[in-house]
């Protein structure tokens, strides 16, 4: 029963090193230093421990990462400012760069470094992975599978997630990402759900644990978390670190969830890492390195092969003013197998989670449905395409009821369909799809106004408290 102990104490002991290669600080500049003596046991990646030592303050390590080498020094980026480093201080190279996942971390909040952020002891797992390993073989991935039951009557229906799918999650900050990602994280069909808060602001790690995710959803979940104030180098490892856990329990069989929020705080602490690096600036700011840095993680999700189990992906990507066309955004559109699209004025009207369906695409469909289930998905998006072309002209008053039949169906179904796409499930798919095509059905089967009597102004977006998913 003490296996997995021993398991992880054993590894504890293993990666401990009886010895190691002294470099010295030779130059300093701004965030970056060069040290020399690391030539023969150091590797570009390598993260090292800068010794500052001053006659009047007890010595204090500074952490960074060896960004560049040559036959006689090494160019280190450093975690921290490093003010108080002086020519000379020793530079040693920490434990290699890898991480080693195990079955108790399931329920724990870690760094980027497998170290615990909860206040309680985390042991090391057996089996140590590389942070940036490749997916595996292209030609051996299993198709997606079967949809997935995830709490939620859109996704349920008009934009499926299916297992093994990769989906893009394109929103402004401030209109609910975080919450609805939360809410996919306990409900969603999966063994194992591996949360990655990249660049996330500090107070709202425990209440997104706590209150978002709650004692239920973390029975199931890893968190993995690098907060705003760290360095861009962890901030980037937050990525890396949550990967490598998914990947883990993928191995092992199980279906993992895998939930990043955001790529884009991702890509820009990479940016900020290539530029001290060298890289010149190619893409808006961007360096050309970032195109595959965000498709490399990207494609470590998906289907797995042979006896592995599977990453389906929910990946978060913060547009400002709602541009889509902008570098990260761009990219991840070309790689994902799907996206949804956020809008903050719906989000400013009441409506959560604020998804605008007519600018989303699940690329699941249509295979993900039946026959019949592709016509009321194909209705619904005919009926509110029909309201929102027009509904300047109908808040206006200058609709007229009986002029188009399709533009007349819009307007009676608008008010439910809207409510719908923010309606949790608690029942199954089916009951989802039920209830859609009871809508379309009354907005069909209704009586035309002219018959009715004199036309009436549509109702508005519906009004009230904000529902319990926040922003």
């Amino acid at each position: 029963m003490f296996a997995p102990e021993l398991s992880g104490l054993r590894a504890e002991i293993a990666s401990l090193r009886a010895g190691h290669v002294v470099g010295r600080v030779t130059s300093i500049s701004g965030h970056t230093l060069r040290a020399c003596g690391l030539a023969q046991s150091a590797g570009l990646g390598d993260r090292v421990a800068i010794t500052r030592r001053s006659r009047d303050v007890p010595a204090h390590v500074l952490y960074g990462e060896i960004l560049q080498m040559d036959a006689d020094t090494a160019l280190i980026l450093t975690e921290e400012a490093p003010v108080g480093v002086s020519l000379g201080d020793r530079v040693v190279v920490e434990r290699d760069g890898d991480i080693a996942p195990s079955q108790s971390w399931i329920g724990r909040v870690i760094d980027p470094f497998g170290l615990p952020l909860d206040g309680k002891p985390l042991m090391r797992g057996a089996v140590p992975r590389a942070l940036r390993s490749g997916p595996p073989a292209a030609s051996a991935r299993r198709a997606m599978g079967p949809r997935l039951d995830t709490g939620m009557a859109v996704f349920n229906t008009m934009l499926p997630v299916v297992r093994g799918q990769r989906v893009g999650l394109f929103a402004g900050s401030g209109v609910g990402k975080s919450s609805l990602l939360g809410h996919l994280g306990r409900h969603m069909q999966a063994d194992v759900v591996v949360f990655a808060l990249i660049g996330e602001r500090g107070r709202e790690l425990r209440d997104f644990v706590e209150t978002v995710l709650g004692r239920d959803g973390m029975r199931r979940s890893v968190v993995v978390a690098a907060t705003s104030d760290r360095s861009p180098l962890i901030r980037r490892r937050c990525a890396w670190t949550a990967m490598c856990v998914a990947e883990h329990f993928r191995d092992a069989g199980a279906h993992v969830l895998f939930l990043a929020d955001s790529v884009t705080r991702f890509a820009e602490a990479h940016r900020e890492v290539a530029v001290a690096a060298g890289e010149l600036p190619a893409l808006r700011g961007y360096p050309a390195s970032t195109a595959h840095m965000i498709m490399s993680l990207c494609e470590r999700a998906g289907p797995g092969a042979g006896a592995q189990g599977d990453i389906t992906a929910l990946l978060s990507v913060l547009v400002a003013g709602s541009d889509m066309d902008e570098p990260v955004a761009d990219i991840l559109r070309g790689v994902l197998d799907g996206h949804v699209v956020m809008d903050r004025e719906i989000a400013e009207r009441g409506r959560y989670p604020a998804i605008d369906l007519l600018r989303s695409v699940s690329r699941s469909l249509p295979a993900a449905a039946t026959d019949d289930e592709n016509a009321l998905i194909s209705r619904a998006r005919v009926l509110l395409g029909a309201y929102d072309r027009s509904e300047t002209m109908i808040r206006a008053g200058l609709y007229s009821e009986g002029g188009d039949a399709t533009l007349d169906e819009a307007v009676r179904a608008w008010p439910e369909l809207d409510a719908f796409l923010a309606e949790k499930e608690a029942g199954a798919i089916s009951d989802s799809f039920d209830r859609l095509a009871l809508m379309l059905r009354r907005a069909g089967s209704a009586r035309s106004p002219r018959q009715q009597g004199p036309a009436s102004v549509p109702p508005g977006p519906p009004q009230g408290d904000r529902p319990a998913l926040g922003a």
